[in-house]
């Protein structure tokens, strides 16, 4: 795999961190949520479930969790206690760790940038692209899906008046699903968004390329009823990007809606310190700016387990 493929893997690694979570407890002895509502008529029409999923979309203007894990196969150690945070219109903010190595990775997202740095990435830098040079620059080739959509993947899914939607179509499991055309700096893209029938919520979205092949899909499921706001969110929700071969799982844990941030002066400021490099993806010379060798294209990898420390491999292979 080249330097840029890799590179476009590890865009699509901290893609997936803006949408999933970890895997089920089998001695999580939780009580069962309460039902959700219903809210669609039987054989609603295309306004209804829209004006539904919507509804409740539009009213979740900021969320928050410090219960947060991240798993999959490109992380070798759960992720335990990572902080998501994201706040309207595309302010979006990741940290996650372990106690015996400290901090992994930071992906974000303000007004004016998005950013990702992972600690075990080869080169250690942060990289950082501006929202409104996404669309000219090689990081949208390398990963043709805009930003904003990671939030989407959180169940924040609003089928905009802009786009033209078609459906909704009964699939054969009973549920609904909407076709949706958008554009991309890549062309038109095709999203599938498959909703409930009678609550309305978000069960799964699949975006696909203008050539038809799948780009990234979200599952989202154990969907809760914030007791204080009555808005619904996810707690679980799996990505996948099959042209990077990526898979992750995001468990979002008890999510606080609509209150207020402890740390909100810093909570958006992209990560400086640390003494990593940074580099602007919008520019074309990054690769041979990066470490200072004009002839080599950087090997921006994944890490192994291999590359963990021992005590953190042991960790991931009692909790397996």
């Amino acid at each position: 795999m080249d330097g840029r493929r890799k590179i476009a893997a590890l865009l699509t690694l901290c893609a997936g961190c803006l949408a999933i979570g970890s895997g089920c407890n089998l001695l999580d002895r939780r009580p069962k949520a309460p039902p959700l509502p219903a809210v669609l008529p039987p054989g609603p029409s295309l306004s209804q479930v829209i004006d539904a999923v919507n509804n409740n979309s539009r009213q979740i203007q900021s969320f928050s969790t410090a219960e947060g894990e991240l798993s999959g196969p490109g992380i070798p150690v759960t992720l335990r206690g990572t902080n998501i945070a994201f706040e309207r219109p595309r302010r979006l903010r990741i940290r996650a760790g372990t106690g015996l190595t400290g901090s992994e990775l930071d992906v974000g997202s303000n007004d004016e940038l998005f950013w990702f740095w992972i600690r075990r990435n080869n080169p250690p830098a942060v990289f950082f692209c501006r929202h409104n040079q996404f669309a000219s620059c090689a990081a949208s080739r390398m990963i043709p899906m805009e930003p904003a959509w990671l939030i989407e993947a959180f169940g924040i899914v609003e089928l905009a008046t802009g786009e033209r939607h078609e459906g909704p179509f009964e699939r054969p499991d009973g549920q609904l699903e909407i076709v949706s055309i958008r554009q991309s700096p890549c062309g038109d893209v095709r999203k599938k968004t498959v909703i409930d029938r009678s609550t309305a919520v978000v069960l799964e979205q699949h975006l696909y390329d203008q050539h038809g092949r799948p780009v990234a899909s979200a599952v989202a499921r154990e969907h809760r009823r914030d007791p204080l706001s009555a808005l619904i969110m996810p707690r679980v929700i799996d990505l996948q990007c099959p042209q990077a071969q990526f898979s992750m799982r995001v468990n979002l844990g008890n999510v606080a809606i609509n209150q207020p941030f402890g740390n909100a002066e810093t909570l958006w400021t992209m990560p400086t310190g640390g003494g990593w490099p940074l580099v602007d993806l919008a520019d074309p010379n990054w690769p041979q700016k990066l470490g200072g060798q004009p002839q080599r294209q950087p090997q921006a990898t994944i890490p192994e387990i291999s590359s963990f420390p021992e005590a953190p491999r042991r960790e991931f292979n009692r909790l397996r």
